[in-house]
């Protein structure tokens, strides 16, 4: 029987996220490497649905993760270990990601490792950059600033392949009629106070306070809330006290339309506010923690902004209230600013309408170039299929 081509070789390639945004990258990889390779792979890992229903043959679903927690996913380490042979992307958490990576790297320095999603290397413990060299052979970075911040910090080599949300953006601008909503009376505000419970909890008072005053000085809008089910409950808890209601929406595709008819957004910092930007909301940002997160952001942080939108268009547009500064009294001026036609709402118009040349990736969506990235990490490899 005569031995088969090279390129008739099932590949192995084992993929490690843990939470669901991972899990929607992971997926949006696989289905490229699939069709890069003509079918001739094989996945295995740890992923969600998303990428189970790509074919990743999961040691177990992520959705455990809250039940479980990380220190059952630790135990299966030397299981994780034993399956990794010719290739490993990980993505998401580096605090467990890296751990297996650098085990990985340990055991066979032939094994090619890339890391999707960069560590905020660039924001705080920038010795992480220089230290992932010894373990990491590529790193696929979502922001367009990442590649200089890691040859800044001698780090491994990084390249930009894209934001997943530049694959949504047709889903997060308006069509003719919802920019009509979006500049009627009364606009639209959204309030969006964290994906997390922990986050919800920390901002759901200042934000029912500061919306109660605003109504009060005579200031009409329109309030919704996006959510998603598992938060559900939280919210509704949360906002129950509230002097102004607003209305409840559950679900990606409700966000995304509220997002196309907003005039302006009370946000909590984080992802998000790059969503808004790119669907051209003014926005508020502001941000309150326990006191370990506190004191990480007072002391550790680098960067002049923690806000996404800020850090990407290279030019802090959007206010900031993190804090002590996360109170009424100094959010109800900035929501005045951005509900009215005033300098810092054209200011953050003008810096968003950037944003599509600062993150543009040609004509390569983000996973495209993602997959190209880690075949070509797999050719340089010094181990043979």
């Amino acid at each position: 029987m005569p031995p088969r081509n090279a390129a008739d070789v099932e590949r192995k390639i084992f993929l490690i996220a843990t939470e669901e945004s991972g899990d929607r990258l992971g997926a949006n990889l696989m289905k490229v490497l699939r069709q890069r390779l003509g079918g001739a792979v094989r996945f295995e890992g740890v992923g969600g649905r998303a990428m189970t229903q790509e074919g990743l043959a999961s040691l177990f679903p992520i959705e455990q993760l809250s039940i479980m927690g990380f220190a059952a996913v630790i135990k299966q380490l030397p299981r994780i270990l034993r399956l990794i042979r010719l290739t490993a992307v990980i993505i998401d958490s580096p605090d467990f990601t890296h751990r297996v990576a650098k085990r990985v790297r340990a055991r066979d320095a032939t094994i090619p490792i890339v890391d999707y999603v960069s560590p905020s290397v660039w924001a705080w413990r920038p010795g992480r950059a220089r230290a992932m060299r010894r373990y990491v052979d590529h790193v696929l970075g979502l922001l367009p600033f990442e590649p200089e911040a890691y040859r800044t910090l001698h780090g491994p080599p990084c390249s930009y392949v894209g934001h997943p949300l530049l694959e949504q953006i047709a889903t997060l601008r308006p069509d003719t009629a919802e920019q009509q909503r979006r500049d009627q009376a009364p606009p639209v505000l959204l309030v969006l106070p964290g994906s997390r419970r922990s986050e919800i909890r920390h901002h759901m008072a200042v934000f029912g306070e500061t919306l109660g005053r605003l109504q009060v000085e005579g200031v009409a809008f329109e309030l919704i809330l996006p959510t998603m089910p598992h938060l559900l409950e939280a919210v509704q808890a949360g906002v129950a006290d509230w002097p102004v209601q607003p209305r409840v929406i559950v679900g990606e595709p409700e966000k995304k339309a509220a997002f196309r008819i907003a005039h302006a957004a009370l946000v909590k910092s984080g992802t998000v506010t790059l969503e808004l930007a790119l669907a051209g909301v003014p926005m508020v940002a502001a941000y309150r923690a326990g006191s370990a997160e506190v004191w990480i952001a007072l002391h550790l942080i680098r960067v002049s902004s923690v806000i996404l939108a800020n850090l990407v268009v290279g030019e802090n547009v959007v206010p900031e209230f993190i804090q002590q500064d996360c109170t009424p009294e100094k959010l109800v001026p900035a929501l005045h600013d951005v509900l009215n036609d005033s300098p810092q709402r054209r200011r953050q118009r003008e810096a968003f309408a950037r944003l599509d040349t600062v993150m543009s990736t040609g004509n390569q969506p983000p996973s495209v170039r993602a997959a190209d990235i880690v075949l070509e990490t797999m050719r340089k490899s010094r181990r043979p299929d």
